[in-house]
């Protein structure tokens, strides 16, 4: 019997969350024990009942399943660092299977070209998992009218004038926040990041340019308003009153929950398990994502070096994580340097690099623009928000204060919101 499927049975036994997770389905798997035995999983599992080797040991029918030796076997093979690996390859091959199905069926019926290819297609973009029987779906309202709905489709971005017009972050939806370097997007994106953690939810900053080193030394300076030069060396530049704070920032800091991911050239399919890795670990405070930046995320294909198709395949992904883990996605994307030779500088959907799938696939784009980091003498120190998608409200555009030398930002007191 497969060693794949072992594996991946055996981690079932061993974290049961995963059952609810997996985009294997029983049929999908090779050996007929292993089906019988991943539908009696899922089965138990809807059912509310725990799925483990003592669990399994009361079944009435659990010779057909090899006994307790052979579950007791399968545990042992359990390896959850390597479930989303032992997936991939089942699908893979069961895809193979079905491909050499089809072949023999059409050679034997003689289909025309077309149809083999429209067949072979169909496996290739197959949703996995869109099956919900009735029952299971009237189980999840069945109590409705009796309950409080608690369930908040919207949190907020931390700016007033912006909850405002897009009405917060809501789930499934993704948020693209895209700037020219050095206009403050980064410090935007850990506001909202702090903030939505300070309301309950469950940052994830998967920063794919900036170590956490960086990224914790900004938010420490943005929320003590310690000026950022000095963050290089505390010990001796901060005054005594800035380390009287410290501890007070970092217990602030402490109860945003934020989780820092720095890898470089991360994958969706790995923000994804680490994502779900702490839906479990976090069972009571809802995710939220923010992925620094759109370009740097490593997509499944090479293109041929094209840029245009590896963005379509990143924001399709970004819109399909949104919507299944059901929360919001905030993505930072650079800008083309078209933005420079205009002028007026403020930025626009056009300036968003490779922006057709973009633009197509985002529910909020947002754009910054600083007045000041192009006229020196300005006294418009602000940092304008243009709000220039939103597909639940207008457009438009509001001012935030922004502190550059600590990052931080706040509301302006006086209203400013100009909507389109």
């Amino acid at each position: 019997m497969s060693m794949v499927e072992k594996v991946f049975l055996g981690s079932l036994l061993k974290a049961d969350y995963l059952l609810q997770d997996t985009v294997v389905v029983p049929e999908q798997l090779e050996s007929t024990r292993h089906k019988d035995l991943m539908r009696k999983m899922v089965e138990l599992n809807r059912a509310g009942k725990s799925v483990d080797l003592i669990s399994l040991t009361t079944l009435p029918d659990l010779d057909s399943y090899g006994g307790i030796s052979y579950l007791s076997e399968l545990l042992s093979f359990a390896d959850l660092g390597k479930f989303e690996g032992m997936e991939k390859l089942i699908l893979e091959q069961w895809k193979e299977r079905e491909k050499r199905n089809i072949l023999t069926v059409a050679a034997m019926n003689d289909w025309e070209i077309a149809r083999i290819v429209t067949e072979l297609d169909n496996i290739n973009q197959l949703k996995m998992v869109d099956h919900t029987p009735i029952q299971q779906a009237l189980s999840t309202i069945y109590e409705a009218p009796w309950e409080d709905q608690v369930i908040q489709n919207s949190v907020t971005t931390g700016i007033k004038k912006l909850d405002k017009v897009t009405g917060g972050f809501q789930n499934g939806e993704v948020t693209i926040l895209a700037a020219r370097p050095s206009m403050g997007k980064t410090d935007v994106m850990l506001h909202f990041a702090k903030m939505t953690g300070w309301a309950g939810c469950l940052p994830l900053v998967f920063s794919l340019e900036m170590p956490e080193r960086l990224i914790t030394s900004r938010l420490m300076a943005s929320t003590g308003g310690f000026n950022r030069a000095r963050m290089r060396d505390p010990k001796n530049l901060l005054d005594q009153s800035q380390k009287d704070k410290w501890s007070d920032v970092i217990g602030d800091l402490d109860a945003t929950q934020i989780q820092i991911f720095d890898g470089a050239g991360q994958s969706i399919a790995e923000i994804r398990a680490k994502t779900r890795k702490m839906i479990n670990q976090f069972p009571n405070r809802k995710p939220i994502l923010f992925i620094d930046y759109l370009t740097l995320i490593q997509t499944c294909q090479i293109y041929g070096g094209n840029s245009h198709l590896q963005v379509s395949e990143i924001s399709k992904s970004l819109k399909t994580m949104a919507k299944d883990f059901n929360c919001p996605v905030i993505c930072l994307s650079q800008l083309n340097r078209s933005v420079e030779s205009r002028a007026d500088k403020r930025p626009m959907m056009s300036d968003i690099r490779e922006s057709g799938s973009v633009e197509q696939d985002a529910d909020v784009i947002l754009f910054l623009f600083r007045e000041s980091y192009y006229d020196k003498e300005t006294n418009n120190h602000s940092l304008e928000i243009i709000i220039s998608k939103n597909r639940n409200g207008p457009v438009g555009s509001i001012n935030v204060n922004y502190n550059q030398n600590t990052g931080k930002i706040e509301d302006q007191k006086e209203t400013s919101v100009t909507v389109a």
